[in-house]
């Protein structure tokens, strides 16, 4: 009964140390799961702790169970519309990615460490696959808001390569323990037979699990149970079926989340809750399973295959698997360098120790190290990284709260709260006049613990506002109630007008363009012509050049362009600037046909 007591205790202290450091080490960018294996590994036999703890089935099946729920989770929060955006460029990076990794890395690392090609490639093989956990906390933890497309490849890619990692190792391990066994046959059906009762079990299944969760109703903290069981429960099976559980559980997440009644935004949270300790108490066992005097032995050769990997093997196989999409060099930069390994390649370089493969300590210990390496490069750069590349979106205050409506049309309504800001745009302006987004309505607003009406009410910094609008127009909305100060100066606007997707090409033209239209521009909207320019699906912030125009993309509507900003010639120097900028200030009449939707104010409202 001690040694019981002790073992909770043990692993209650270790949780909470890690948790409270990672509040601590957040201030500098550390990510949160580096400082839970560093725990670990002060809590395992060559630090403090002393635990002794080599157990590497129990490790093995953590690892799993984990990653499943992590999957689960990453799938719940992945909209239908971020497909549209990624999926076939997070199919490339998923697939001929890892695969290209795998090969440059196996190669550099059987040269460096003086091992066998088919180790090396075993190598490769285990640390060529990016980790859902690392990408999931990171992206969602350290404040970073990417542009659309960047951050949807990401993500999707993450979730959806573990596959071809694991079908890489077991087909490598089975290479070199028993090489006659493995005919080109054999090969590709282990392949088709991973990736495709993966996906289809994955996505029956996913439905399955969906219709009962719309049909099942428990409390709040029982479904999130629910939902991860059920995705556990979808994991087996597949992977009994000898399909790949990992894509199987990603999807399942993915239809289960897209489902109106199926999860509400308690479930999310506790979901989320459940994601963070299956993810803590991964990376403090895996550190607790090394012994780091014995990484220190090939500090050296395991740093340089880290270095390889982030700033050779991962670049080159980005930029491969990118050639044919609409990715430019500062994307496919910021990409590569956000390629965080973290559980999965520890996971995998346990496959060979279960084996009881000859130098299988050896991979387990590289892999290791490039994990560590990753999250402490990677991890603590990628703030810094994001603003080189220039892949922010802009940041917005979140509201006070916020909730999904259910039964309302796709996109789905929330019901938003937001305390006015001092001097922001909607200070001192009546609740009757203000200029919402589309499908964006004033509820309430609350002041010294009272309902004002909307008909007399005149909104004060500090008044409490409800908002039922589309989640999409969140940062619009943010900007008008929670932003204080002056509006940006006139050279940081991005766009002048907001004008109809509709709107003719040719009439906008006629009163900005600057040289004359093609003959199949003469009839196209706005959006036609946008999208016929457009080699990739484009996202919100998109911008591109028609005839002289300055065009962004500032709203849309699934694949529809419904919003356009247009953004006026600036004068090159403040001299010479003069008339030009009258002349086209004096061309500011918008057309009726062109639908003018609002003009940013360049001065204080």
């Amino acid at each position: 009964m001690e040694s019981i007591d002790h073992a909770i205790l043990l692993g209650a202290v270790v949780m909470t140390a890690g948790i409270l450091l990672g509040v601590f080490s957040s201030r500098f960018g550390v990510p949160f799961l580096l400082v839970f294996l560093g725990v670990g590994m002060a809590a395992g036999v060559d630090g403090p702790g002393g635990i002794r703890f080599s157990n590497t089935w129990l490790s093995f099946l953590v690892g799993n169970i984990a990653l499943a729920v992590i999957l689960l989770d990453g799938g719940l929060r992945t909209r239908l519309a971020t497909f549209r955006v990624a999926l076939r460029p997070s199919l490339s990076l998923a697939t001929l990615g890892v695969v290209i990794t795998a090969v440059l890395v196996g190669a550099f690392a059987s040269w460096l460490l003086g091992i066998d090609w088919k180790l090396g490639l075993l190598l490769g093989a285990i640390v060529g696959s990016t980790d859902a956990a690392a990408v999931f906390s990171l992206l969602n933890g350290s404040g970073v808001r990417l542009t659309e497309r960047v951050a949807s490849v990401l993500e999707i890619e993450s979730g959806i390569n573990d596959p071809m990692a694991i079908f890489l190792t077991l087909t490598l391990i089975e290479w070199i323990t028993s090489p006659q066994g493995l005919s080109p046959g054999a090969l590709v059906t282990r392949l088709v037979v991973q990736f495709g009762v993966g996906g289809i079990l994955g996505a029956a299944l996913g439905y399955c699990l969906a219709n009962v969760m719309e049909r099942v109703n428990v409390a709040e903290g029982l479904q999130a149970i629910l939902v991860c069981s059920g995705g556990c429960m979808v994991w087996a099976i597949v992977q009994t079926a000898g399909g790949s559980g990992f894509l199987a559980v990603y999807l399942t997440g993915m239809i289960v989340g897209n489902r109106e009644h199926a999860v509400g935004g308690d479930t999310m949270r506790a979901m989320d809750g459940m994601a963070w300790l299956a993810q803590s108490a991964m990376f403090l066992l895996l550190g607790l399973l090394v012994s780091p005097h014995r990484i220190w032995d090939i500090a050296l050769p395991a740093a340089a295959v880290a270095l390889f990997l982030m700033c050779v093997a991962r670049p080159v196989s980005v930029w491969i698997s990118l050639l044919p999409f609409r990715f430019n060099a500062r994307e496919k930069g910021f990409v590569a360098w956000v390629g965080l390994r973290g559980a999965v390649p520890i996971v995998l370089s346990l496959f060979p120790m279960l084996q009881g493969m000859k130098d299988s300590g050896l991979l387990f210990r590289v892999a290791f190290a490039v994990v560590l390496a990753s999250l402490l490069c990677q991890g603590t750069t990628v703030a810094l990284a994001a603003r080189l590349a220039r892949v922010l979106r802009p940041l917005y205050n979140e509201p006070l709260s916020r909730e999904r409506m259910r039964g309302t049309q796709a996109p789905a309504l929330e019901l938003m709260q937001f305390e006015v800001a001092a001097n922001s745009p909607v200070d001192s302006l009546r609740a009757d006049q203000l200029e919402l987004p589309m499908r964006s309505r004033l509820m309430t607003v609350a002041r010294d613990g009272a309902l004002v009406p909307l008909d007399r009410a005149i909104l004060r910094a500090g008044d409490t506002v409800s908002v039922l609008a589309p989640g999409g127009v969140l940062p619009v909305l943010s900007r008008l109630f929670l932003t204080s100060g002056p509006p940006p100066a006139w050279d940081q606007v991005t766009y002048d007008f907001l004008l109809a997707g509709q709107a003719s090409l040719a009439d906008v033209a006629a009163l900005y363009g600057t040289r004359a239209l093609l003959p199949h521009e003469q009839l196209s909207t706005l959006e036609q012509a946008m999208l016929a320019v457009f080699r990739s699906p484009p996202v919100e912030g998109d911008a591109l050049e028609i005839a002289g125009l300055r065009l962004t993309v500032t709203r849309m509507d699934g694949p529809r362009i419904v919003q356009v900003g247009l953004l006026l010639p600036r004068p090159v120097a403040a001299g010479a600037g003069d008339g030009t900028n009258h002349r086209w200030r004096r061309r500011h009449r918008a057309r009726p046909g062109l639908d003018r939707v609002s003009r940013p104010s360049r001065r204080k409202p």
